[in-house]
This record gives C-alpha cells, structure tokens and sequence, in this order.
C-alpha cells in the first residue's frame, strides 16, 4: 500500500483567520505529480490569486524537480492550475474582489483515486493583537496539559 501524501501549510493557520473551505484539483505534469509522490514538495509560501479569465492558479507551490525527468523535467516555482465548479469560482472570486480576503493553500495530499487535491482557505490576514491571543491560548492550554499530566 502506498504511504498517505500529507503536505501541510502550518504557517497558514497562525497567519490567517480561515472562514470557508474548499477541495480543489491541481492540474499537473508527469514529472510533478511523481515528484508530490516522493513527498517533495512545499506550499509554505504559496497564496492563490485569480487571472483574468477569472481561473484560480495557485502561485509560488514549489515542486521539487524530479530525479529522473532528464529533459522533460518541469520549473519547480510555476503558476498550476486550480480545478473548481464555476459557481465556488464565481463565489470566490466575488469574496476577494468586495472584502479584500485572500485565498490560501492549507494541505496538499493524494486521494484515494491517486489525483493530487489541494484544500485552500478563503481567509482573512490577523492583526499583531490576534497573533499575540493565538500564543497565549495554545500556552494556557499545555500549560493545564502538565498540569493535568502531574496531577494523575
């Protein structure tokens, strides 16, 4: 059996206030899909923008280069394609043009079908002030942990 491709943007979650979820499909070449394959890739700095046909491609993904793709190996920093019903496009796309949110990758992974799937976050970027709650509960909360740990 096939190890489970699990690709995360970790950043994304301290960054953002995420406020709707999508699951969308990555058009994609040979040599990248083997590349997602061997776990070698990052969406760490990737963010997804609109081009003007309004399609969603998802920028600065990078994909390793493939080992053995010789000539027709594929750039490792290129714009792909997001695949998405035309009325989640239209919603998305109405939501950054009004409200000024932005569209951020959170995981990359393989489904059961072998296709490469993105889940990208409709988001709104956090203020120092929120950034600054966000420590401070997740240090409350493994604070009690111990707390709970020794008490046992």
């Amino acid at each position: 059996m096939q190890k489970a491709i699990n690709i995360q943007n970790k950043k994304a979650r301290f960054e953002y206030e995420l406020l709707d979820q999508y699951t969308a499909g990555i058009v994609l070449t040979g040599t990248e899909i083997k590349s997602i394959r061997n776990s070698k890739a990052s969406i760490a700095e990737s963010f997804c923008e609109f081009n003007e046909k309004q399609e969603l491609f998802v920028v600065n993904m990078y994909i390793e280069e493939y080992a053995f793709g010789a000539r027709y190996n594929h750039r490792p920093r290129s714009t792909r394609k997001l695949l998405l019903n035309k009325k989640e496009l239209k919603k998305l796309h109405r939501q950054v043009q009004l409200s000024g949110l932005t569209i951020v990758p959170l995981k990359l992974f393989i489904n059961a079908k072998g296709y490469a799937k993105m889940i990208i976050a409709l988001a709104r970027g956090k203020k120092l002030y929120d950034k600054r709650e966000t420590i401070k509960d997740r240090d409350n909360k493994r604070n009690l942990e111990r707390i709970k740990k020794n008490f046992k």
